[in-house]
This record gives structure tokens, C-alpha cells and sequence, in this order.
């Protein structure tokens, strides 16, 4: 699979942005928010690119679409730890302003890398792309 190494990505920089603005507000948490929502927070931003990387790293289109799929499920987990993070009172609304719009860039970025990698699907029936290509 010929492409760009995954640092060169806009969808793993979009990512790496995302994962470094997380750790820089979990970091001012105290020692009890950092080591329940913030080590859950930190980690699954940091998910997303790091299957991003891996995606790219394996060389073979279906185990890329895969790994993609996978930083689709931590973005979400990272939306879910974001929400637990202002309702307990860690973040302010303007921090989540801050990370907003990187979320929201995200999920059609990710969505659109997972469409632009590799041919048409040859061993489903018809040559059709896997169905989150639609």
C-alpha cells in the first residue's frame, strides 16, 4: 500500500491536536480528576491517532479500514469522558469551546480518510466498498 506515512496526514495532525489539547487541561486537574477522568480522557484521545499510525503501519488495506474504525469508537470515547469531565465540574465551558471544534472536524475527517483508502472491496459480492465507505 503506497501513500503517505501517517505523521504526514492532515487526519493524524487534526488528531495529535486534538490529544495534545487534552493534555494540557487534564494536566491542571488535580491529583483525583487527573487519575479517574482525566487518565480515561487523556487515553482515548491519544487512541485516535495512535490508530491512525497503526493503520498505516500495517500495510494492507482492510487492517487500515479497521484501525480507522477503531479511532472513530475513541473519538467517541473521548466525546463521552469530555462530557463526564464539564458535568463533574473539571472543565469550564469555555475549555470545552476550546475542544469542540477539533471534535467536530475530527468525525468527517476520519470518516473521509476511511473512504479514500485502498480499491473497491474485490471479495464482497458486486465490488462494493464496505458499508461505512457509503
Amino acid at each position: 500500500m503506497a501513500g503517505k506515512a501517517f505523521h504526514e496526514l492532515e487526519v493524524y495532525r487534526l488528531a495529535e491536536r486534538l490529544a495534545d489539547r487534552v493534555w494540557r487541561l487534564v494536566s491542571r486537574w488535580d491529583y483525583f480528576a487527573k487519575d479517574t477522568v482525566g487518565r480515561q480522557l487523556v487515553r482515548a484521545a491519544d487512541s485516535i491517532g495512535a490508530n491512525i499510525a497503526e493503520g498505516c503501519g500495517r500495510r494492507a488495506y482492510k487492517d487500515n479500514r479497521r484501525f480507522v474504525r477503531i479511532a472513530r469508537g475513541s473519538l467517541n470515547e473521548t466525546r463521552h469522558w469530555l462530557r463526564r469531565a464539564y458535568r463533574r465540574g473539571l472543565m469550564t465551558a469555555e475549555q470545552v469551546d476550546e475542544v469542540k471544534p477539533l471534535l467536530d472536524e475530527l468525525g468527517p475527517r476520519l470518516n473521509a480518510y476511511l473512504r479514500s483508502i485502498g480499491p473497491v472491496d474485490s471479495d464482497r459480492a458486486g465490488g462494493v466498498r464496505d458499508a461505512d465507505s457509503k
